[in-house]
Order: structure tokens, then C-alpha cells, then sequence
């Protein structure tokens, strides 16, 4: 049960309505995390444009989906786990090996590996990172440019991650099993 209501769609603000809509003809559905944030048309609006923006960035959708897998593992967000997953798996066309490599924090595509590796970075060291790793990914072969949609795919699932597990938002998507790292 949420923590924080899901609005019903006469409760949603009247400013969430058409980005709500726009949710779902682009995805003929409208997922749970998005009605939530519809509570703040503010809020909502922010997560697509940074979202949107990001789909049209030079690292491509499916080491954004990488970025996604591993930072959701690495917060314990059991809704992005589950979100990303699916759209790893239908949209991006990742293999389940890639999914469980994102997830454990690595890439079985050797430029992937060393995105998500630095996006590990980034999030455990809140930004604080070594020198070291921002050489390794330049020298993996990603730009100023890229390295910054890297840092920026962090921040948005941290942020997503954040707010589901604030709110305990009720998962729409098919449960992600859980790794046995313990």
C-alpha cells in the first residue's frame, strides 16, 4: 500500500492531466510512479523532461536501461527493479545475462561495463569520485558530453528511486526477482 496516495484520475491536478495523457498514448498504459508524481504537476513534469531529454541523448537507451538496472540495485528500489527490468527486456532488448550483469554492476558489453561501473561510482560516492574513475571512462571511449548524460541517468533513477521508496509505490510491472548477494 502506498505511503503516499496515488491520486484517482479526478483528484489528479488539472496541470498533470495532459502529461498524464501523453504518458499514456506514448505507453498505452500509465505507470503507478508517474500517477504518483501527477500529485505535483511540478514534480511530474520535471522527472519527463529530464527523462525525455535523456532518451535523446549520444549514450543510447540501452545503457540507459544499464544505468537504471544497477543504480535501482544499488538503492533497493524494489519498484525501478521491477520497472526496468520489464523495459530492459521489451524496449531496450536486453538478455536476461545483461540484466543480472547490469544488476550485479557490470556489462557484458565491454563500453556498457565501463558506464555502469562509473554510474556505481558516481552513486556510492554521492559524486565524489576519483580521478581514476573518471579516466576509466574516458578511456573506455565516452565524451565530456556522454559522461555527463551518464551522471544525469544516476540523478534520475536516484531520484526515482528516492521517491517510490518514500512513497512505497505499489508495483505495476512484474516482480524482479530478488539477486542472492547476501
Amino acid at each position: 500500500m502506498n505511503r503516499i496516495a496515488i491520486p484517482s484520475a479526478e483528484q489528479t491536478p488539472a496541470a498533470s492531466q495532459p502529461l498524464l495523457a501523453a504518458v499514456h498514448k506514448q505507453l498505452g498504459v500509465v505507470p503507478n510512479m508517474m500517477k504518483l508524481l501527477g500529485n505535483s504537476p511540478a514534480a511530474l513534469e520535471g522527472y519527463l523532461s529530464l527523462n525525455g531529454a535523456l532518451g535523446k541523448g549520444s549514450i543510447g537507451s540501452k545503457t540507459g536501461e544499464r544505468i537504471a538496472l544497477a543504480v535501482a540495485e544499488f538503492n533497493a528500489c524494489g519498484y525501478c527493479l521491477a520497472a526496468h527490468t520489464y523495459l530492459g527486456s521489451n524496449l531496450a532488448k536486453l538478455d536476461d545475462a545483461e540484466i543480472l550483469a547490469n544488476r550485479n554492476g557490470s556489462s557484458n558489453d565491454p563500453k556498457a561495463d565501463a558506464a555502469v561501473r562509473f554510474a556505481l561510482k558516481v552513486a556510492g560516492a554521492r559524486g565524489h569520485i576519483a580521478d581514476s574513475d573518471l579516466q576509466a571512462v574516458r578511456s573506455a571511449g565516452f565524451s565530456a558530453g556522454e559522461i555527463l548524460e551518464i551522471v544525469l541517468h544516476v540523478a534520475l533513477n536516484t531520484l526515482t528511486n528516492y521517491v517510490n521508496e518514500v512513497a512505497q509505490t505499489e508495483v505495476d510491472f512484474p516482480a524482479a526477482a530478488a539477486l542472492n548477494n547476501n
